[in-house]
């Protein structure tokens, strides 16, 4: 069975679920909670982060739908530490544990499915902190606004990413003030290396994003 395939076939399974509806900024899951059951997103963007005891937000991940969770909490019961909020309006589907744990066990598509994933995601992570420890500040904002293209985009000469980030939503995933943020973009925006409209962000040369990202 191909990725596709296992998508569909994790989509047939939550599409007779509850649906749940969540407005922009409306918290999912608190640190600790007790999750209701997994989560399968429909439509919309929602994040992952931590908050200091200083009150600075890092978010370590971004779902998109076709996205399920909590991965963690699902297979061993251990509570998450982290948030749960939703980036944009979206939409979740919800079943219980009792109910999930036997579709995954019982097909072993859906296990390589599940394994599939969480290894893109730790991958993911993986790539993020290489940037986020070794680069400069213009070299950690270039590489992961073309990691969010190479995610949530769609290739094109241009790609558009189809999540509204402000600069401190960027400041968020990189662990860095906002003002920071806010300077590298427009030098960015003036070099024509992107463009951002309504919070949209466009890659417009992504070649050269790359060669200030040391991407390659």
């Amino acid at each position: 069975m191909d990725r596709k395939e296992g998508s569909k076939k994790i989509e047939r399974f939550f599409e007779k679920s509850r649906l749940f509806h969540y407005k922009k900024g409306e918290i999912v899951l608190h640190p600790y909670d007790v999750p209701p059951g997994v989560f399968y997103l429909k439509s919309g963007y929602l994040r992952l982060y931590s908050v200091s005891e200083g009150g600075q937000e890092l978010s370590l991940i971004i779902f998109k739908p076709g996205d399920f969770f909590p991965v963690i909490w699902l297979i061993n019961n251990n509570k998450s530490e982290y948030y749960i909020d939703s980036l944009t309006k979206s939409s979740l589907l919800l079943v219980s544990k009792k109910d999930f744990l036997p579709f995954i066990k019982n097909d072993k598509d859906m296990l390589f499915e599940l394994a599939s994933r969480a290894l893109i995601r730790i991958g993911g992570l993986m790539e993020r902190m290489n940037y986020l420890v070794y680069g400069n500040v213009s070299q950690k904002l270039a590489s992961m606004i073309l990691i969010l293209a190479e995610r949530f985009g769609e290739n094109g000469k241009k790609i558009t990413i189809p999540i509204p980030m402000t600069h401190q939503d960027l400041a968020n995933l990189l662990g860095i003030a906002r003002e920071t943020v806010s300077t590298e973009i427009k030098k960015f925006e003036r070099e024509g290396l992107v463009e951002i409209k309504n919070k949209y962000i466009t890659v417009k040369k992504k070649n050269l994003l790359e060669k200030e990202a040391l991407f390659k």
